[in-house]
Protein backbone atom coordinates (compact mmCIF):
# COMPACT_ATOMS: atom_id res chain seq x y z
CA UNK A 1 0.00 0.00 0.00
CA UNK A 2 2.83 2.37 0.87
CA UNK A 3 4.48 1.59 -2.43
CA UNK A 4 1.29 2.46 -4.30
CA UNK A 5 0.97 5.72 -2.36
CA UNK A 6 4.60 6.63 -3.02
CA UNK A 7 4.16 5.79 -6.69
CA UNK A 8 1.08 8.00 -6.93
CA UNK A 9 2.85 10.89 -5.18
CA UNK A 10 5.82 10.58 -7.50
CA UNK A 11 3.51 10.64 -10.49
CA UNK A 12 1.78 13.74 -9.15
CA UNK A 13 5.17 15.39 -8.51
CA UNK A 14 6.39 14.64 -12.03
CA UNK A 15 3.17 15.89 -13.55
CA UNK A 16 3.40 18.99 -11.37
CA UNK A 17 6.95 19.64 -12.48
CA UNK A 18 5.93 19.30 -16.10
CA UNK A 19 3.05 21.70 -15.53
CA UNK A 20 5.29 24.23 -13.80
CA UNK A 21 7.89 23.88 -16.53
CA UNK A 22 5.24 24.30 -19.18
CA UNK A 23 3.87 27.33 -17.39
CA UNK A 24 7.35 28.87 -17.22
CA UNK A 25 7.95 28.22 -20.91
CA UNK A 26 4.56 29.69 -21.75
CA UNK A 27 5.25 32.76 -19.63
CA UNK A 28 8.66 33.21 -21.26
CA UNK A 29 7.13 32.96 -24.72
CA UNK A 30 4.55 35.58 -23.74
CA UNK A 31 7.32 37.83 -22.39
CA UNK A 32 9.39 37.72 -25.58
CA UNK A 33 6.59 37.50 -28.17
CA UNK A 34 5.23 40.40 -30.17
CA UNK A 35 2.93 42.52 -28.04
CA UNK A 36 -0.72 43.47 -28.62
CA UNK A 37 -0.14 47.21 -29.10
CA UNK A 38 -1.61 48.30 -32.44
CA UNK A 39 -0.53 51.96 -32.34
CA UNK A 40 2.61 53.36 -30.72
CA UNK A 41 2.14 55.20 -27.42
CA UNK A 42 4.18 57.52 -25.23
CA UNK A 43 4.59 56.02 -21.76
CA UNK A 44 5.25 58.47 -18.95
CA UNK A 45 7.15 57.08 -15.97
CA UNK A 46 6.97 59.57 -13.15
CA UNK A 47 9.78 59.95 -10.59
CA UNK A 48 9.29 57.41 -7.77
CA UNK A 49 7.10 55.11 -9.89
CA UNK A 50 7.36 51.35 -9.33
CA UNK A 51 7.44 48.50 -11.83
CA UNK A 52 4.05 47.42 -10.48
CA UNK A 53 2.50 50.80 -11.27
CA UNK A 54 4.12 50.88 -14.72
CA UNK A 55 2.97 47.34 -15.56
CA UNK A 56 -0.62 48.27 -14.71
CA UNK A 57 -0.42 51.41 -16.87
CA UNK A 58 0.87 49.35 -19.77
CA UNK A 59 -1.87 46.76 -19.35
CA UNK A 60 -4.56 49.46 -19.18
CA UNK A 61 -3.24 51.01 -22.41
CA UNK A 62 -3.23 47.66 -24.17
CA UNK A 63 0.55 47.51 -24.57
CA UNK A 64 0.97 44.18 -22.72
CA UNK A 65 -1.25 41.14 -22.20
CA UNK A 66 -0.34 40.49 -18.56
CA UNK A 67 1.04 42.85 -15.92
CA UNK A 68 2.03 39.81 -13.82
CA UNK A 69 4.18 38.26 -16.54
CA UNK A 70 5.68 41.69 -17.22
CA UNK A 71 6.71 42.14 -13.57
CA UNK A 72 8.02 38.58 -13.24
CA UNK A 73 10.03 38.95 -16.45
CA UNK A 74 11.55 42.21 -15.28
CA UNK A 75 12.36 40.65 -11.92
CA UNK A 76 13.94 37.57 -13.53
CA UNK A 77 16.08 39.89 -15.71
CA UNK A 78 17.09 41.75 -12.54
CA UNK A 79 15.81 45.06 -13.92
CA UNK A 80 13.05 45.91 -11.48
CA UNK A 81 15.23 48.38 -9.59
CA UNK A 82 16.63 49.89 -12.80
CA UNK A 83 13.37 51.65 -13.74
CA UNK A 84 14.03 55.17 -15.05
CA UNK A 85 11.78 58.22 -14.92
CA UNK A 86 10.95 59.81 -18.25
CA UNK A 87 8.75 59.56 -21.34
CA UNK A 88 9.38 56.52 -23.51
CA UNK A 89 8.14 55.66 -26.98
CA UNK A 90 6.56 52.19 -26.94
CA UNK A 91 6.41 51.02 -30.52
CA UNK A 92 3.63 49.08 -32.17
CA UNK A 93 3.92 45.36 -31.37
CA UNK A 94 6.73 45.85 -28.85
CA UNK A 95 7.35 42.76 -26.69
CA UNK A 96 7.38 42.95 -22.90
CA UNK A 97 11.10 42.23 -23.03
CA UNK A 98 11.68 45.21 -25.33
CA UNK A 99 9.54 47.51 -23.19
CA UNK A 100 11.48 46.58 -20.06
CA UNK A 101 14.71 47.35 -21.93
CA UNK A 102 13.33 50.71 -23.10
CA UNK A 103 12.36 51.91 -19.61
CA UNK A 104 15.43 50.64 -17.75
CA UNK A 105 18.41 51.24 -20.04
CA UNK A 106 19.67 54.76 -20.71
CA UNK A 107 16.97 56.75 -18.98
CA UNK A 108 16.87 59.20 -21.90
CA UNK A 109 13.32 60.15 -22.86
CA UNK A 110 12.39 59.11 -26.39
CA UNK A 111 9.06 60.90 -26.71
CA UNK A 112 6.92 63.49 -24.97
CA UNK A 113 7.82 67.16 -24.73
CA UNK A 114 10.95 68.59 -26.32
CA UNK A 115 12.16 72.19 -26.10
CA UNK A 116 14.32 73.22 -29.05
CA UNK A 117 16.56 76.28 -28.77
CA UNK A 118 17.43 77.41 -32.29
CA UNK A 119 20.45 79.71 -32.60
CA UNK A 120 20.16 81.52 -35.92
CA UNK A 121 22.17 84.07 -37.87
CA UNK A 122 19.54 86.82 -37.68
CA UNK A 123 17.29 85.63 -34.84
CA UNK A 124 16.93 82.99 -32.14
CA UNK A 125 13.85 80.89 -31.57
CA UNK A 126 12.60 78.66 -28.77
CA UNK A 127 10.12 75.98 -29.79
CA UNK A 128 8.04 73.68 -27.58
CA UNK A 129 6.90 70.56 -29.40
CA UNK A 130 5.38 67.16 -28.72
CA UNK A 131 6.10 63.88 -30.46
CA UNK A 132 2.98 62.28 -31.89
CA UNK A 133 3.54 58.53 -31.31
CA UNK A 134 1.18 57.58 -34.13
CA UNK A 135 3.02 59.55 -36.82
CA UNK A 136 6.45 59.78 -35.14
CA UNK A 137 6.43 63.47 -36.07
CA UNK A 138 6.80 66.46 -33.78
CA UNK A 139 3.88 68.86 -33.46
CA UNK A 140 4.51 72.45 -32.38
CA UNK A 141 2.90 73.59 -29.14
CA UNK A 142 4.47 77.05 -28.87
CA UNK A 143 7.20 79.12 -30.50
CA UNK A 144 8.75 82.44 -29.50
CA UNK A 145 11.79 84.66 -29.92
CA UNK A 146 13.49 84.68 -26.49
CA UNK A 147 15.13 88.04 -27.24
CA UNK A 148 11.88 89.84 -28.05
CA UNK A 149 8.72 87.93 -27.11
CA UNK A 150 7.04 87.23 -23.79
CA UNK A 151 7.60 83.71 -22.52
CA UNK A 152 4.42 81.66 -23.19
CA UNK A 153 2.80 79.52 -20.50
CA UNK A 154 3.40 76.41 -22.62
CA UNK A 155 7.14 76.86 -22.08
CA UNK A 156 6.88 77.68 -18.38
CA UNK A 157 4.73 74.62 -17.72
CA UNK A 158 7.15 72.10 -19.25
CA UNK A 159 10.39 73.81 -18.23
CA UNK A 160 10.49 72.18 -14.78
CA UNK A 161 9.13 68.76 -15.70
CA UNK A 162 11.57 65.90 -15.18
CA UNK A 163 10.86 64.22 -18.52
CA UNK A 164 11.17 67.33 -20.70
CA UNK A 165 13.94 66.97 -23.25
CA UNK A 166 16.13 69.81 -24.48
CA UNK A 167 17.81 70.31 -27.83
CA UNK A 168 20.09 73.05 -29.14
CA UNK A 169 20.03 73.56 -32.91
CA UNK A 170 22.97 75.56 -34.23
CA UNK A 171 22.47 77.10 -37.70
CA UNK A 172 25.22 77.29 -40.31
CA UNK A 173 26.90 80.69 -40.43
CA UNK A 174 26.46 81.80 -36.81
CA UNK A 175 29.45 83.28 -35.01
CA UNK A 176 30.90 82.19 -31.69
CA UNK A 177 29.70 85.41 -30.07
CA UNK A 178 26.13 84.61 -31.11
CA UNK A 179 26.44 81.07 -29.74
CA UNK A 180 27.84 82.19 -26.38
CA UNK A 181 25.20 84.90 -25.99
CA UNK A 182 22.45 82.37 -26.65
CA UNK A 183 23.88 79.74 -24.30
CA UNK A 184 24.15 82.27 -21.48
CA UNK A 185 20.42 83.01 -21.85
CA UNK A 186 19.32 79.34 -21.76
CA UNK A 187 17.90 78.79 -18.29
CA UNK A 188 18.21 74.99 -18.30
CA UNK A 189 22.02 75.15 -18.47
CA UNK A 190 24.39 75.93 -15.59
CA UNK A 191 27.84 77.38 -15.03
CA UNK A 192 29.99 80.07 -16.54
CA UNK A 193 31.68 79.95 -19.92
CA UNK A 194 35.44 80.09 -19.59
CA UNK A 195 37.61 80.01 -22.68
CA UNK A 196 35.72 80.51 -25.94
CA UNK A 197 36.86 78.32 -28.85
CA UNK A 198 38.40 80.05 -31.88
CA UNK A 199 35.96 81.39 -34.47
CA UNK A 200 34.67 78.72 -36.81
CA UNK A 201 35.33 75.85 -34.42
CA UNK A 202 31.73 75.13 -33.33
CA UNK A 203 29.90 72.61 -35.50
CA UNK A 204 26.45 73.69 -36.75
CA UNK A 205 24.27 70.75 -35.81
CA UNK A 206 21.51 69.56 -33.48
CA UNK A 207 22.52 68.64 -29.93
CA UNK A 208 20.40 66.89 -27.31
CA UNK A 209 21.38 68.32 -23.93
CA UNK A 210 20.26 67.36 -20.43
CA UNK A 211 18.99 69.96 -17.97
CA UNK A 212 21.78 71.04 -15.64
CA UNK A 213 24.56 70.55 -18.19
CA UNK A 214 27.42 73.09 -17.81
CA UNK A 215 27.57 75.61 -20.63
CA UNK A 216 31.28 75.00 -21.03
CA UNK A 217 30.55 71.31 -21.64
CA UNK A 218 28.08 72.16 -24.42
CA UNK A 219 30.71 74.34 -26.11
CA UNK A 220 33.30 71.58 -25.76
CA UNK A 221 30.96 69.11 -27.46
CA UNK A 222 30.36 71.51 -30.35
CA UNK A 223 34.10 72.09 -30.72
CA UNK A 224 34.93 68.39 -30.66
CA UNK A 225 32.40 67.71 -33.42
CA UNK A 226 33.85 70.47 -35.59
CA UNK A 227 37.38 69.19 -35.01
CA UNK A 228 36.29 65.76 -36.21
CA UNK A 229 34.64 67.23 -39.30
CA UNK A 230 37.60 69.42 -40.20
CA UNK A 231 40.01 66.51 -39.86
CA UNK A 232 37.86 64.11 -41.90
CA UNK A 233 37.16 66.62 -44.71
CA UNK A 234 40.78 67.75 -44.97
CA UNK A 235 41.84 64.16 -45.57
CA UNK A 236 39.54 64.02 -48.63
CA UNK A 237 40.74 67.27 -50.25
CA UNK A 238 41.47 67.57 -53.93
CA UNK A 239 45.10 67.67 -54.96
CA UNK A 240 46.68 70.98 -55.92
CA UNK A 241 44.35 73.33 -54.05
CA UNK A 242 45.83 76.69 -52.92
CA UNK A 243 45.06 75.76 -49.31
CA UNK A 244 48.01 74.95 -47.08
CA UNK A 245 46.30 73.75 -43.90
CA UNK A 246 42.99 72.70 -42.33
CA UNK A 247 42.83 76.19 -40.83
CA UNK A 248 42.85 77.79 -44.29
CA UNK A 249 40.19 75.34 -45.42
CA UNK A 250 38.05 76.40 -42.44
CA UNK A 251 38.49 80.09 -43.29
CA UNK A 252 37.44 79.53 -46.91
CA UNK A 253 34.50 77.36 -45.85
CA UNK A 254 33.24 80.13 -43.56
CA UNK A 255 33.31 82.60 -46.48
CA UNK A 256 31.42 80.15 -48.70
CA UNK A 257 28.86 79.71 -45.90
CA UNK A 258 28.23 83.45 -45.63
CA UNK A 259 28.11 84.01 -49.41
CA UNK A 260 25.35 81.56 -50.28
CA UNK A 261 22.53 79.73 -48.57
CA UNK A 262 21.71 77.68 -51.67
CA UNK A 263 23.13 74.16 -51.38
CA UNK A 264 23.65 73.70 -55.13
CA UNK A 265 25.73 76.90 -55.33
CA UNK A 266 28.36 76.06 -52.73
CA UNK A 267 30.65 74.22 -55.11
CA UNK A 268 30.43 77.00 -57.71
CA UNK A 269 31.07 79.75 -55.15
CA UNK A 270 34.03 77.72 -53.88
CA UNK A 271 35.41 77.54 -57.41
CA UNK A 272 35.35 81.36 -57.72
CA UNK A 273 37.47 81.82 -54.61
CA UNK A 274 39.82 78.97 -55.47
CA UNK A 275 40.34 80.47 -58.95
CA UNK A 276 41.02 83.90 -57.46
CA UNK A 277 43.55 82.48 -54.99
CA UNK A 278 45.30 80.59 -57.77
CA UNK A 279 45.50 83.71 -59.97
CA UNK A 280 46.66 85.98 -57.17
CA UNK A 281 43.45 88.04 -57.28
CA UNK A 282 41.96 89.61 -54.18
CA UNK A 283 38.90 87.76 -52.88
CA UNK A 284 36.77 90.93 -52.65
CA UNK A 285 33.97 89.42 -50.59
CA UNK A 286 31.61 91.58 -48.52
CA UNK A 287 31.06 89.14 -45.62
CA UNK A 288 34.71 89.38 -44.59
CA UNK A 289 34.52 93.18 -44.61
CA UNK A 290 31.40 93.02 -42.44
CA UNK A 291 33.16 90.71 -39.97
CA UNK A 292 35.99 93.25 -39.72
CA UNK A 293 33.40 95.84 -38.67
CA UNK A 294 31.21 93.78 -36.32
CA UNK A 295 33.81 91.23 -35.09
CA UNK A 296 30.96 88.75 -35.39
CA UNK A 297 29.00 90.47 -32.61
CA UNK A 298 25.57 90.67 -34.17
CA UNK A 299 24.29 91.51 -37.64
CA UNK A 300 25.30 94.70 -39.47
CA UNK A 301 21.70 95.21 -40.58
CA UNK A 302 22.50 97.48 -43.55
CA UNK A 303 24.59 97.64 -46.68
CA UNK A 304 28.28 98.40 -46.63
CA UNK A 305 29.34 102.02 -47.07
CA UNK A 306 32.03 103.03 -49.56
CA UNK A 307 34.14 104.30 -46.67
CA UNK A 308 33.96 100.86 -45.05
CA UNK A 309 35.06 99.17 -48.26
CA UNK A 310 38.12 101.46 -48.23
CA UNK A 311 38.84 101.03 -44.51
CA UNK A 312 41.92 98.94 -43.77
CA UNK A 313 41.20 95.96 -41.51
CA UNK A 314 42.72 92.44 -41.49
CA UNK A 315 39.38 91.23 -42.91
CA UNK A 316 38.96 93.70 -45.77
CA UNK A 317 39.54 91.35 -48.71
CA UNK A 318 39.19 94.29 -51.11
CA UNK A 319 42.55 95.47 -49.74
CA UNK A 320 44.41 92.42 -48.39
CA UNK A 321 45.84 89.58 -50.42
CA UNK A 322 44.56 86.05 -49.93
CA UNK A 323 42.46 84.81 -47.03
CA UNK A 324 41.62 86.80 -43.88
CA UNK A 325 43.38 85.75 -40.66
CA UNK A 326 40.49 83.72 -39.16
CA UNK A 327 37.13 82.26 -40.13
CA UNK A 328 34.25 84.70 -40.12
CA UNK A 329 31.58 82.26 -38.90
CA UNK A 330 30.98 78.59 -38.16
CA UNK A 331 30.63 76.74 -41.47
CA UNK A 332 28.53 73.62 -41.83
CA UNK A 333 29.74 70.31 -43.20
CA UNK A 334 28.57 71.04 -46.76
CA UNK A 335 30.61 74.25 -46.94
CA UNK A 336 33.68 72.46 -45.58
CA UNK A 337 33.30 69.84 -48.28
CA UNK A 338 32.82 72.49 -50.98
CA UNK A 339 36.03 74.24 -49.93
CA UNK A 340 38.14 71.14 -50.70
CA UNK A 341 36.08 69.84 -53.64
CA UNK A 342 35.08 72.93 -55.68
CA UNK A 343 33.46 72.62 -59.06
CA UNK A 344 35.75 72.80 -62.07
CA UNK A 345 34.95 76.24 -63.54
CA UNK A 346 36.74 79.32 -64.86
CA UNK A 347 34.49 81.70 -62.93
CA UNK A 348 36.16 84.55 -61.04
CA UNK A 349 33.12 86.80 -60.51
CA UNK A 350 29.61 86.44 -59.13
CA UNK A 351 26.78 88.75 -58.11
CA UNK A 352 23.22 88.32 -56.86
CA UNK A 353 20.77 87.53 -59.66
CA UNK A 354 17.58 88.72 -57.99
CA UNK A 355 16.13 85.26 -57.40
CA UNK A 356 18.05 84.43 -54.24
CA UNK A 357 20.95 82.93 -56.15
CA UNK A 358 23.94 84.31 -58.03
CA UNK A 359 25.04 84.96 -61.60
CA UNK A 360 28.59 83.80 -62.31
CA UNK A 361 31.03 85.14 -64.88
CA UNK A 362 34.47 84.37 -66.31
CA UNK A 363 35.24 87.87 -67.56
CA UNK A 364 34.85 91.37 -66.14
CA UNK A 365 32.74 92.39 -69.15
CA UNK A 366 30.28 89.58 -68.50
CA UNK A 367 30.29 90.37 -64.78
CA UNK A 368 29.48 94.03 -65.43
CA UNK A 369 26.45 92.96 -67.46
CA UNK A 370 25.30 90.77 -64.54
CA UNK A 371 25.80 93.67 -62.13
CA UNK A 372 23.71 95.94 -64.37
CA UNK A 373 20.90 93.37 -64.38
CA UNK A 374 21.03 93.13 -60.58
CA UNK A 375 20.87 96.92 -60.20
CA UNK A 376 17.85 96.98 -62.49
CA UNK A 377 16.15 94.35 -60.30
CA UNK A 378 16.92 96.41 -57.19
CA UNK A 379 15.55 99.57 -58.79
CA UNK A 380 12.32 97.83 -59.83
CA UNK A 381 11.87 96.49 -56.29
CA UNK A 382 12.34 99.95 -54.79
CA UNK A 383 9.87 101.48 -57.23
CA UNK A 384 7.29 98.80 -56.44
CA UNK A 385 7.76 99.27 -52.69
CA UNK A 386 9.11 95.74 -52.01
Amino acid sequence: MFRAFASNMLTILVVGLFLVGGLILWGKSQYTAEGPLETAICLQVKPGATMTRVSRDLEEQGAISSSTIFRLGAQYADKTQALKAGSFLIEEGASMEQIVEDITSSGASTCGTEVVYRIGVTRNQTQVRELNPATLEFEEVASFNPDEDAVPDAYTEVRGQADTRYRIALAEGVTNWQVVEALENMDFLIGEIGEIPPEGMLAPDSYEVRAGTPRSEVLATMQERQLQRVSAVWEKRQEGLPLNSPEEMLILASIIEKETGIPDERGTVASVFINRLERGMKLQTDPTVIYGITKGQGVLGRGLRRSELRRATPYNTYLIDGLPPTPIANPGLASLEAAVAPEDTDYVFFVADGSGGHAFAETLQEHNRNVAKWRQVEAERQNSGD
